[in-house]
């Protein structure tokens, strides 16, 4: 158990747990994480709305997994906005925290002012779960449906792992007196608890054992879940966004005929898995045609880490080529580069 007045609450993973109606939880708070996501890229308030709520959405689901690496959401459409991934890697060690890393593609010639989810298009929402090397990948996939990446995290939840889930999130900037503006975030996770292990990201076994979602929720239970979703729906944006009010005090008032206990915190920060060497393994399998329309006037490759900016510059011989081709794959002397 936390001693609730020592926990600074910004950039945090509150667990609980609603003794009364057998439904744990988590409170999650984003302010500097999602301020240093959002700050490295120009993107647009419908990009940065999305990119918000799927690093919420990372940061309430990852703890959930008994992880030993990395747990990505991943969504692809064919609308303006094409692409967007979340990574949670698990803490490397006691009291240390976990990583969260964001980012989003998109197309600015077609955003237009409808609603972000709606930008997306069709396409596929993915939860992602990789133990490290020996391991096999886990992956599950839902469609594009329910209006929010929060909707369809709920369906992912409901259909592949049995369990009713529900999220509320919100985000926003905050225009605090006498500080710069600055992105915070926050949200709340409701899941019942499993009778037994029901899916590979929960512990479970795979397809052994699994129980419907409506079977979960029978008599009492469907009486306790309905409830506790009533009770979330009461919920102001600023509440779960703070800073004023903190996790603890939001489950009071939002729970407190449930009566909710609480855990330890996980803190949570910015944090990107890119290297030079691995930067290095992923162009090392490009062709050398491919290699070289990367190659620059000045003869060298680079490449940009798509969530944290670094910038990384390479010598082709460093990727197993000798010399810079053209288009046609044909050796380019080094002089004739700058022609081309």
């Amino acid at each position: 158990m936390s001693k609730i007045n020592q926990i600074a609450w910004d950039d945090t993973v509150l667990p609980f747990q609603l003794d009364r109606s057998a439904i744990r939880g988590r409170v999650v708070r984003l302010d500097g994480v999602l301020d240093h996501v959002l700050s490295r890229h120009d993107y647009p308030p419908a990009v940065s709305a999305l990119v918000a709520e799927i690093a919420l959405l990372t940061a309430l689901i990852g703890p959930t997994v008994k992880l030993r690496w990395k747990l990505s959401l991943q969504v692809r459409g064919n609308g303006a906005i094409r692409t967007i991934a979340a990574d949670y890697f698990a803490p490397e060690g006691d009291d240390k925290p976990a990583r969260i890393r964001a980012w989003a593609s998109f197309d600015a010639d077609r955003l237009d002012g409808s609603d972000p989810f709606s930008q997306i298009g069709e396409g596929y929402f993915a939860i992602l779960i990789d133990q490290g090397p020996g391991s096999t990948p886990y992956q599950g996939i839902t469609p594009l449906t329910g209006g929010s990446l929060s909707a369809c995290a709920q369906t992912y939840f409901a259909q592949s792992e049995q369990l009713p889930t529900r999220f509320q999130l919100a985000s926003g900037l905050s225009r605090a007196a006498g500080q710069a503006p600055g992105w915070r975030a926050g949200g709340i996770m409701l899941q019942t608890l499993p009778a037994q292990p029901v899916s590979p990201t929960d512990g479970g076994t795979g397809q052994d054992g699994l129980i419907a979602a409506a079977d979960i929720l029978q008599g009492a239970e469907s009486e306790d879940w309905n409830r506790a979703n009533i009770l979330l729906d009461t919920v102001e944006t600023l509440e779960l966004i703070g800073p004023s009010v903190g996790p603890t005090d939001l489950l009071l008032r939002l729970f407190h005929e449930e009566t909710p206990r609480v855990f330890d915190a996980h803190r949570v920060e910015f944090g990107c898995s890119c290297t030079a060497d691995r930067v290095r393994d992923t162009l090392a399998i490009y062709s050398a045609k491919d290699i070289g329309h990367m190659t620059t006037d000045a003869g060298i490759v680079t490449a940009d880490c798509q969530f944290c900016g670094a910038h990384y510059e390479f010598d082709p011989k460093s990727l197993g080529f000798e010399a810079v081709v053209d288009a046609m794959g044909n050796p380019l002397p080094p002089q004739d580069k700058a022609a081309e």
